[in-house]
């Protein structure tokens, strides 16, 4: 069976071949032209986080504490009394 491309050249990839694949929306597939004429369609795989990447994720937490405590009331919550000698 084919699928038609739409006007901006995508076509969407079955379920049955996302499945098989193991793909959600948002992965990435890789393509692959064989000799053959044909494509192979393969899972991208997964790079590891750069820590530039990490920072920016965490940016959008900066400041969103909800305790009203200094670092010093927490570090004493946590750590006992003496953590601050």
């Amino acid at each position: 069976m084919g699928y038609a491309l739409t006007v901006k050249s995508q076509v969407t990839v079955p379920k049955a071949m996302r499945q098989h694949l193991k793909v959600a929306a948002g992965q990435e597939v890789e393509y692959e032209a064989m000799p053959d004429g044909s494509v192979r369609m393969t899972a991208a795989a997964s790079k590891p986080a750069d820590v530039e990447d990490i920072r920016v994720a965490l940016r959008k937490w900066r400041g969103t504490g909800v305790l009203k405590q200094s670092t010093e009331e927490i570090m004493r919550f946590t750590r006992g009394e003496d953590a601050m000698r």
